[in-house]
């Protein structure tokens, strides 16, 4: 079984999604196939490529401030002064992270990909992130290792409340979602902000180990977000008879993006969303997602 999930009994039965819609496509870290990951060019070129959201992963600075970044230390993605550009994101200020560059290990990692352009690039707050798209786009937010950072869900809540970002539909689709590996976490943030669609991540485990989890996720969360290659038919089909929706993550290629089509998926996580727009277009998709529940 997944540990640390807590049973809540139920969910309704009112509509969240258009019958027949397509899965959305979520941008992971923005489009960071083509530039680099959670900055404001990868975000920039998600929504050039029609990306329905795009991810933010959220960590919490020395000094309070949420910004967006994956790793919970600064050597994959910055460059710059050892003393800003290295270590723990939470032993950093947000003044010594301004100092450092986080586009150039993209074109070094990538270099048939590199733009001289992204040397320049900075890693954006949360707040900065929000304000510049909160008019143009949705949201998918993760708390990243919310151990590392306590009380992050409380900063969260009020950064979002102060942005005006209210739960609520934008042309069918949800606003907002918050996820995270911890079902604790999401708990918190519940308790926080009762009305937010909450996604519980799944890491590497079987199919079957998800299915025997479901019932204690529903009530907690408005679906699950499992790796692609741990999703089959009988984990979609469970989920949504538990009103779950199903958004699986990563998917970059043709192949798994039809089998994951075939399943009836609500929704999925690329690193390529112009690539995986055109394909969905070209394969077409059933209209077998969930659309008839609510938690």
């Amino acid at each position: 079984m997944l540990t640390g999930l807590a049973t809540i009994a139920g969910c309704s039965g009112e509509p969240t999604t258009p019958p027949g819609a397509p899965p959305i496509i979520i941008a992971h870290r923005g489009a960071s196939y083509d530039a680099p990951e959670h900055t404001l060019a990868a975000y920039d070129l998600a929504l050039e490529q029609e990306a329905d959201y795009i991810e933010l992963d959220v960590a919490r600075t020395k000094d309070g401030v949420l910004v967006v970044i994956h790793d919970p230390t600064a050597d994959r993605t910055l460059r710059g002064p050892a003393a800003s550009c290295t270590g723990l994101i939470s032993e950093r200020t947000t003044a010594q992270l301004a100092l450092c560059d986080a586009g150039s290990w993209f074109n070094s990692a990538f270099p048939s990909r590199a733009n001289p352009s992204y040397a320049s690039l900075k890693l954006p707050t949360l707040e900065e992130v929000i304000s510049r798209y909160a008019g143009s786009t949705r949201f998918y937010i993760e708390i990243k290792d919310p151990d590392m950072y306590p009380g992050i869900e409380a900063d969260l809540s009020a950064l979002l409340e102060a942005r005006g970002l209210s739960p609520g539909l934008s042309d069918g689709m949800e606003r907002i979602y918050i996820q995270s590996f911890s079902s604790a976490s999401l708990r918190r943030m519940k308790a926080l902000a009762p009305g937010l669609p909450l996604i519980l991540i799944i890491g590497a485990v079987s199919p079957a180990i998800i299915r025997e989890s479901i019932g204690a996720i529903t009530g907690l969360a408005h679906g699950i977000a499992p790796r692609w290659e741990s999703t089959d038919r009988a984990v979609v089909d469970t989920a949504h008879s538990r009103c779950l929706a199903v958004h699986p993550y990563t998917v970059d290629d043709t192949q798994q993006l039809e089998f994951l089509l075939t399943l009836g998926i609500d929704g999925f996580f690329t690193n390529r969303p112009g690539f995986v727009r055109l394909a969905i277009e070209a394969a077409g998709y059933p209209d077998t997602r969930l659309d008839h529940c609510t938690i």
